[in-house]
């Protein structure tokens, strides 16, 4: 048996929704933010974090998958504002994640045996998978990588990768390589 494969949090979405809504023109006014249909996004430096204001107001921050990082970023964007970061709620979205098997995949083999569950993306490279037992979305790539999307937390993401490492070898889909390396 192989060892379970290691997942790392890529991103988590997590939105603030202040006591009063920010309205985009300030945003877009007093720090330079873009307008962009319903949306301002304004990037900060410390923390480094993107930051989108969304049509009701609620701030979302974006290149963090800390809690700490993200409430000290929207804390900053609202300083920067002239507001208060009191009564700021913290609502958590879900992560993007990853992980990597230590043996390639056979693709076409995978899209035979899984048939309707798995899309072929030629753009990306890659398989889409849809895990419907764990609610997410899997991109597989031929050396192994994987990216879920639509994940509620790094644990089931870290069933997800167990369970389907375990289902993959029974099908024959996981192939030996000459070359198991990180730099895949």
């Amino acid at each position: 048996m192989s060892e379970a494969p290691t997942v790392r949090v890529e991103n988590q979405l997590i939105r603030f929704v202040p006591p009063v809504p920010i309205e985009l023109d300030v945003a877009v006014t007093k720090l330079g933010a873009i307008r962009q249909d319903d949306f301002a996004v304004h990037t900060l430096a410390t923390p480094r974090a993107t930051i989108i204001v969304d049509k009701e107001g609620r701030i979302v921050i974006h290149g963090t998958n800390r809690m700490e990082v993200a409430r000290h970023a929207a804390k900053e964007f609202l300083l920067l504002l002239g507001k208060s970061d009191e009564g700021l709620k913290a609502e958590l979205g879900g992560i993007i994640a990853s992980f990597k098997f230590q043996d390639k995949l056979n693709i076409e083999r995978l899209i035979k045996k899984l048939g309707k569950i798995v899309e072929k993306d030629d753009r990306l490279g890659c398989v889409k998978v849809k895990d419907k037992r764990h609610k997410i979305t899997l991109f597989m790539w031929e050396n192994g990588k994987v990216v879920v999307e639509n994940a509620t937390h790094a644990n089931l993401v870290a069933m997800a990768a167990v369970y389907w490492q375990e289902r993959l070898l029974e099908d024959g889909i996981l192939i030996k390589s000459e070359l198991n390396s990180e730099a895949d």
